[in-house]
């Protein structure tokens, strides 16, 4: 699928864009000839990306963004316009992970991870909708989680947030389907990232998470990006509104 796509003329903003999915899904966009914006809070990772991505002849933007953050989000999107002429792909990456049992979760830890994945998902989309709907063409890439289509104890707050991610997807891709713009979803599973560091440093804990998974191994953060350059190109210009899941057979249990 990689081969068959190309952005060359086309500008994408990837928010969670510093490290794990969302550094690995800018690169493939940069690699493919689009010009990226890249969003995230530390802009020491972001700084690196524009560097790596400029060496290899590509075209990037670092825009720290507080993606809970209405006026933050809105810079980021005008920031955007304004160095590159345009915005043609948004991948709502941003998200964080709470593994608390209900009985425990605060009010506030809640609220972290839903404003997080699913308000800075709305926002940013709300953001760019705009650009979109103007030029009657454009793609939202957003990613939910596996978890979004299972019952996973002590994750109450992350599953109802990316399940609230697809039905965002389902609702806008309808609402947009007319003016030319897909919106799309990627429900990924357990993938090698800095969000799982923790599990991953504890042979017993990843031995746990891989006995769950039917491919007996976690994802590597590239094998995502075929799958974001199919939803981000034209080869998905009659579909929407669709949920990709790559979890190596974990949600089919």
């Amino acid at each position: 699928m990689t081969s068959q796509a190309s952005l060359e003329g086309k500008v994408a903003i990837v928010t969670g864009a510093g490290r794990g999915l969302g550094r690995a899904m800018a690169r493939a966009l940069t690699e493919t000839g689009a010009a990226v914006t890249v969003a995230a809070r530390t802009s020491a990772e972001l700084d690196s990306f524009v560097d790596e991505a400029k060496a290899a002849g590509g075209q990037a933007l670092a825009c720290p963004t507080d993606i809970t953050d209405e006026a933050s989000v809105q810079r980021m999107v005008e920031a955007t316009v304004e160095t590159f002429g345009r915005v043609d792909i948004l991948v709502n990456n941003s998200g964080i992970l709470a593994s608390t049992p209900l009985v425990e979760q605060s009010a506030d830890e809640w609220d972290r991870v839903v404003a997080t994945n699913l308000r800075g998902t709305f926002l940013a989309t709300r953001a760019v909708g705009p650009h979109l709907l103007a030029q009657r063409s454009g793609k939202v890439v957003n990613l939910a989680s596996n978890f979004a289509l299972q019952g996973v104890a002590n994750h109450a707050a992350y599953s109802a947030s990316k399940a609230g991610v697809i039905a965002f997807t389902r609702a806008m891709a309808i609402e947009w389907a007319r003016h030319n713009v897909q919106v799309n979803a990627i429900a990924p599973g357990y993938f090698a990232t800095p969000l799982n560091a923790e599990i991953r440093s504890d042979a017993e804990s990843l031995a746990k998470v891989v006995r769950a998974i039917p491919a007996r191994r976690l994802g590597e953060a590239d094998e995502i990006a075929p799958w974001l350059l199919l939803l981000a190109g034209s080869a998905s210009d009659f579909m929407t509104g669709e949920v990709v899941v790559i979890d190596g057979g974990q949600s089919v249990r």
